[in-house]
């Protein structure tokens, strides 16, 4: 039977299921499932940061030398700047990563939440099993990625023409993006049921508000470093109850 949660009326707002996200991440029986890849999250972006910031020490100890003496408050200057610099693009660059060591942890737990809001059990859910259906989650994630890199390189090629493109590279960038957001958190609960990337893809193309909405939302939150860090598992809870109340039913029905 469906939880009390779930038999309230589905909300049609995208960002509205973010919020949801973070009020089911807080859930005591989800909280291993959260932490699992949250953990692996954190842990490769501190080791990344580290062995960065340990280069950036030898390159500022060689530049102290280079440098004369009346230039050394550069120092005050350009260290802020560089640990800036690491934590925007590598917080960006780790993110992806870790969404695909993490993919396994993320069906689970999108399968959780599923479990959650319908009071449904979905499949077995041994360690066993999970061990066992990894190489086909790697699998879809390399999907993702082969779906993602030519039209984002589409779009960047947007901003080498000038007036026109570079006008409309910026907007266009930020819905690919919105939708890219959308397609990569919503594809566990989809995965989790087996249905096709293809189908998927159409499936969530027929509420673009929606869709888009929650994407946008999550692109928002990914562009803040640290922030972005965190969001992988609310973005994951959200997408879920969004699949829950708008696709479930009549995906599995087909």
């Amino acid at each position: 039977m469906p939880s009390p949660a779930h038999r309230v009326a589905a909300p049609v707002s995208g960002p509205h299921y973010l919020l949801r996200g973070l009020s089911l991440v807080r859930s005591p029986e989800l909280r291993l499932f959260v932490l699992i890849p949250l953990s692996v999250n954190l842990l490769l972006f501190g080791a990344a940061f580290y062995l960065l910031y340990l280069q950036l020490e030898r390159l500022f100890g060689w530049l102290n030398q280079s440098i004369p003496s009346y230039l050394e408050w550069l120092n005050y200057l350009l260290w802020p700047l560089a640990i800036i610099s690491v934590l925007i693009v590598f917080s960006l660059v780790f993110t992806t990563v870790a969404n695909m060591l993490a993919a396994p942890f993320n069906g689970l737990l999108a399968e959780r939440v599923e479990q959650k809001l319908t009071g449904e059990q979905l499949h077995d859910d041994s360690w066993a099993a999970l061990v066992k259906d990894t190489p086909r989650m790697l699998g879809r994630e390399w999907r993702k990625l082969a779906y993602y890199l030519p039209r984002a390189l589409g779009c960047l090629l947007l901003f080498l023409i000038p007036a026109l493109g570079q006008t409309l590279a910026p907007v266009l960038w930020f819905l690919f993006t919105a939708w890219m957001m959308t397609i990569q958190y919503c594809d566990y609960p989809f995965d989790n049921h087996k249905i096709d990337f293809t189908r998927m893809r159409l499936a969530l193309a027929e509420k673009r508000g929606l869709t888009w909405g929650f994407g946008a939302s999550v692109a928002l939150c990914s562009a803040l470093p640290l922030v972005n860090l965190l969001i992988m598992p609310v973005a994951i809870c959200g997408a879920t109850a969004l699949w829950v109340d708008h696709y479930r039913q009549p995906m599995l029905r087909d």
